[in-house]
């Protein structure tokens, strides 16, 4: 008796455990057992799928998840400004009072062209004192927000270290040469792409 083509699953089937010529099958596996899957057709773990590559920070490819060494750098100078605007705050204040005590000294009190320049030189001290301070607690924002901040803080910051690189050629070259080289340093490693990167990422949802 023929069971037909054992490979047409149109044909009359063979008994369970049987070869078409009647014999039993050795080495065949038991009943529960999973059969071989056939040739060309991809096999996975127990029908689960694969699981998909690893992308970066928060479900994005290519998204930093840490700052970037240029960007904490960045910050670092931040706070180094901070640093030398309390300084020169400070020394310009005590020149603000020196310039004021010499205005009350007796012997330079008839002086009028003396008087004037005083009051001029104790007025611009006092402003540039105010201006230390306001600058460096702009500083101080900026540099706070790198953790969170997005493209707006970094375009921000840009226009800071460049208008900070301007003032430390002009007027305050004395004093401003290290901040217009921390500046520098600033603008560059906050426009380069990797702080973009930083900068652009997408934030958590909170």
């Amino acid at each position: 008796m023929s069971f037909g083509d054992p490979n047409n699953p149109y044909g009359q089937q063979q008994p369970y455990g049987q070869q078409p010529g009647g014999q039993q099958q050795g080495g065949q596996p038991g009943y529960g057992y999973p059969q071989q899957a056939p040739q060309g057709v991809p096999q996975q773990g127990y029908g689960y799928p694969q699981a998909p590559p690893v992308q970066g920070g928060y479900g994005f490819p290519g998204v930093p998840t840490e700052m970037p060494g240029g960007v904490k750098a960045a910050r670092v100078m931040l706070y180094v400004i901070v640093g030398l605007q309390v300084i020169g705050a400070i020394i310009f204040a005590l020149a603000a009072v020196a310039v004021n005590a010499a205005r009350n000294d007796e012997t330079l009190q008839e002086d009028v062209q003396f008087q004037q320049l005083a009051d001029y030189s104790g007025n611009a001290l006092w402003a540039i004192v105010a201006f230390a301070v306001l600058w460096g607690v702009f500083a101080v924002v900026l540099a706070a927000k790198f953790g969170k901040g997005g493209n707006a803080l970094r375009i921000t910051t840009i226009v800071f270290g460049v208008i900070t690189a301007i003032l430390g050629i002009y007027p305050f070259i004395v004093f401003g040469l290290v901040h217009t080289v921390l500046a520098i340093l600033i603008t560059v490693f906050v426009a380069k792409s990797d702080g973009g990167a930083w900068f652009n990422r997408q934030q958590p949802q909170h």
